[in-house]
């Protein structure tokens, strides 16, 4: 039930992102057509987080801080925000309240949850989670202050500005780390290799790393940033599905739920980057 609840939840924001961005896409030139995905991407993982929280609350129970009264509760209310926010920057609309929303939670998610644990037991995966959800939650931001009922004034250039800076943090730290991981998923390197099965696994993870940490440099020196964002941000799509895509459907046909939980997000975890990045290549000039 889990997996099919995360599957369909996933397919059906596809769907309704798809619709409500085809007229940008088709309007879109060249690499902005690529650009013109980023609510679509950045919105049908936070459909997938969702239902997990609501089909599978036994996964994610675990995260929930031992000293908040009604756990359970907490668990199901941040899967139906997940879903609704989905909704909402699939659709684009409303998406001012949903992208600011989205990145508090994300923020309270490291504050409660990832930077104690990281500060407690230091270790490189859970650094690596820390500076994912900043840069989700800089991204969610960028959306509120470029949605076209965002925010405007300096509330508009400061959410911009934060997104950029915690994204730019995030690829200098996962471009470097691609370097001495080097057959590790590419994107957000976690602990998952990639299959041996992949030709050119290192040659994949330098390129991806090389990438990142350009992009990283043309945000700190304003210099070419959407077209490069654009480019790794088209890469990273590429990634999701034709080297996470078929990671993916081998591990539905595994055995055993948690294998199928762990594939999916990955696949989910790595588009929503992907989201991220093309939403700051749209915040920029």
């Amino acid at each position: 039930m889990t997996v099919v609840g995360m599957c369909v939840a996933g397919l059906a924001i596809f769907l309704i992102g798809l619709v409500a961005s085809k007229h940008e896409i088709a309007g879109a030139l060249g690499l902005e057509k690529i650009v013109a995905l980023r609510h679509l991407c950045f919105a049908m993982p936070l459909a997938v987080f969702g239902a997990l929280h609501l089909f599978g609350p036994q996964f994610v129970a675990a995260l929930v801080p031992r000293y908040m009264p009604w756990r359970s509760f907490w668990v199901y209310f941040v899967g139906g925000a997940l879903i609704a926010a989905s909704v909402s920057i699939a659709t684009r609309i409303a998406v001012r309240w949903s992208g600011l929303l989205v990145g508090l939670m994300m923020f309270s998610f490291v504050a409660m949850i990832h930077l104690p644990g990281a500060l407690a037991r230091p270790n490189r995966i859970i650094w690596t989670v820390v500076f994912r959800e900043m840069s989700f939650g800089g991204a969610a931001w960028i959306l509120a202050g470029t949605a076209a009922d965002g925010w405007r004034g300096r509330s508009k250039t400061a959410l911009i500005t934060v997104g950029r800076i915690l994204i730019a943090i995030a690829l200098i730290l996962f471009g470097i780390e691609h370097f001495p991981n080097s057959t590790l998923l590419p994107g957000i390197p976690l602990q998952k290799q990639m299959p041996a099965w992949i030709p050119g696994r290192v040659f994949i993870d330098y390129v991806t790393g090389t990438g990142l940490l350009i992009a990283a440099g043309s945000i700190l020196l304003t210099r070419k940033t959407r077209i490069v964002a654009t480019c790794l941000g088209g890469w990273i799509v590429l990634l999701v599905f034709v080297v996470y895509g078929p990671v993916l459907v081998l591990a539905l046909f595994e055995p055993g739920t948690g294998v199928k939980v762990e594939a999916i997000n990955y696949f989910a975890d790595t588009l929503m980057f992907a989201g991220t990045i093309l939403a700051l290549a749209d915040a920029s000039p």
